[in-house]
């Protein structure tokens, strides 16, 4: 018997995929829980409309994040830090505080798509990565500054 899955199921496959199973495991054990439904015609149609639905709204946040990327190359973010003897700062600059600072200027970014490939521990200008989707990432410019 052909099922779609609505969830994934250990040892069988992926949500939404169509998988071949016994009458009674479908019956029995998918089915009955809910973790399938039969892969009739109409429910083929419905995961396709499912399916288009997801891959529009996918789409069109990769468009929105695309529009932030471009504003965001633009921006520089200004960070005063301490420092010590020959300007060395004291500690480093987290993706917290350049989070902060994004907000102060308008942008609502999760401090944890802020990439810090290196620790920000001196003074002048740094890039840092935003992966805002995994096929969009933007790069804004950290300046550390002296207090």
């Amino acid at each position: 018997m052909k099922v779609i899955l609505l969830q994934d199921v250990k040892k069988q496959g992926k949500k939404d995929q169509i998988i071949e199973v016994s009458d009674g495991y479908a019956r029995n054990y998918l089915i009955k829980n809910g973790l399938a439904v039969p892969a009739s015609t109409s429910n083929q149609k419905a995961l396709n409309r499912e399916l288009d639905k997801r891959k529009a709204a996918e789409e069109a946040f990769i468009a929105e994040c695309q529009e932030i990327a471009k504003k965001l190359k633009n921006v520089e973010v200004i960070i005063k830090v301490k420092t010590g003897e020959q300007d060395k700062v004291f500690g480093t600059v987290s993706s917290k505080q350049i989070c902060e600072e994004l907000k102060n200027k308008g942008f609502n970014i999760d401090k944890k798509k802020i990439v810090l490939d290196h620790s920000l521990d001196s003074l002048g200008t740094h890039v840092v990565k935003i992966e805002l989707h995994k096929k969009v990432i933007a790069e804004v410019r950290v300046t550390l500054k002296k207090q």
